[in-house]
This record gives C-alpha cells, structure tokens and sequence, in this order.
C-alpha cells in the first residue's frame, strides 16, 4: 500500500519545489517539470500518460485512485493554498513532466505562434488547435512559455496531447520546408488576400505578437501573406483561432 507523507511547515522541501515550479521558468527549464492544481487537470494528466512526480492533497481530502506508486503528501488547506500556483486553490496540487507529443506521420496543418507574451493566449491557440485537429503548434521566438501553470491551465488539458515545437524564425522556416508546408504570414490589414479565401492546404500559418504583429525577419520568409479581418476592437488572439479555423476548414474540404 502506497504510503502518503504528511507536511506540515511552509519548509519542506516538495512545497519549496512546487512554489519554484509555479514561478521560476528557468527551473521548470532545469528540472523538466510543472505545477498545476485541480482535480480536472490531473485526471487528464493521467489520461493522457502523463509522469506525475508527486501529488499534495488536503488531508481532509485524500484521493482513493491514484495509481500505485504516486508520491503522495497531505497538508492542511492553509498549507496547500500556499504551495498552489493559483488563488483560492481547490486542490489537489501535483507536478509532473509535460510529454513530448510525436509529430503524426503526415502533417497537413500547422499553426505558428511569435512573439505571443500572455500564456492565457498561448494556452487558448493549443486548445483550439487541438480540438480542431490542427498537427503541429510551433512557438517561434520569445513565446510565453508553455510549461507555465496558467499556459496549461488555459489548454484545458490539451497541453498533455498536442503537438507543441519551439524554435526561431529560421528554424521555423526549416521546419515548414522539411514538412512539405508553405509559410503563411498573417496580417490584420493589407491588400493580401483574405485567409477565408485562402489556400491553406499544407500550409503553417503564423500569428505575430498581440502588440506588433509578425517581425520583419519572419515576414521575409514567408512564402504569402494573408489577412485576417477583424472587427474594430477585436482582441488579437481571435486572429490566432480565426486563422486556425479557417485553416480546419480548408484541410477539411480538401480531405
């Protein structure tokens, strides 16, 4: 029978370790781990094959399903609250090391973010590309990164299922040649044709910066631009699901 460790002082060294996951991006880098909270989320954690390196529970709470084997503490709720990435924490807190999802054998549709800052944004674009069906996201440049809490929390889950790359400019524009895809820049304005009636049949499509839109450096590898037209007022993570829908569509009608 798996044994659970009870944690009492704001010392112990898993609530250390779970705070610097929730925080420090460099450490999540080092160790290859994350910090999350809830019951949904583990529960698709563990569907979805994840490693779970340990599991905090409220003591009044214990989980009776975890899987033999899991590391499991138990701490009161004030304790448990101070070791969450998030407010108002409802538990269970749990780390464990995202997987690297393989590239399907044929990949037909890609979406490309650069330079996306908020996590909430990068996190909504794997989800939509994910239920959608969208192959590959790839994170070009200075993303925020996707093994945050609040990037994984806004996937929704997806974030242990899709096919996530990071690379640059240069190495997204290697990618996209290698796959047999076609490099689509998108704009929010301009005279380019509109991605509604565009060809996005193997193609990355690729989605700039909330405040700036895509680089010049990365503007200049595209093979076409498009445009995304958006309503006055508009947030620019729309142009990001629009582009993914649009691109859905395609595939789909081509399929």
């Amino acid at each position: 029978m798996d044994m659970t460790e009870r944690i009492s002082s704001r010392k112990n060294g898993y609530i250390g370790h779970l705070r610097r996951l929730g925080s420090d991006a460099g450490y999540r880098s080092e160790t290859g781990e994350t910090a999350l909270d809830g019951e949904k989320l583990l529960r698709e954690a563990l569907s979805s094959g994840c490693e779970l390196t340990g599991v905090l529970m409220d003591e009044r709470r214990p989980l009776d399903w975890l899987p033999p084997g899991t590391r499991r503490y138990s701490a009161p709720a004030e304790l448990l609250g101070y070791a969450s990435p998030v407010k108002n924490s409802p538990g269970p807190v749990f780390s464990l090391r995202l997987p690297q999802p393989r590239l399907p054998g044929r990949v037909r549709s890609c979406i490309a973010l650069e330079d996306v800052q908020d996590p909430g944004n990068v996190g909504s674009v794997i989800r939509t590309a994910n239920a959608l069906g969208i192959d590959l996201v790839v994170l070009v440049g200075d993303c925020a990164d996707r093994a945050s809490p609040r990037c994984v929390r806004a996937t929704m889950g997806a974030a242990f299922r899709q096919c996530v790359a990071e690379t640059d400019a240069q190495g997204l524009a290697c990618l996209a040649r290698g796959l047999g895809l076609r490099l689509v820049g998108t704009a929010l304005t301009g005279t380019a044709v509109d991605i509604r009636q565009a060809k996005l049949q193997a193609a990355a499509v690729v989605i700039g910066n909330e405040g700036h839109g895509l680089s010049a450096e990365l503007l200049r590898l595209c093979d076409e631009t498009v445009i995304i037209p958006m309503a006055p007022g508009s947030e620019s993570l729309n142009a990001a699901v629009a582009a993914a829908i649009a691109m859905w569509e395609t595939v789909r009608q081509g399929s």
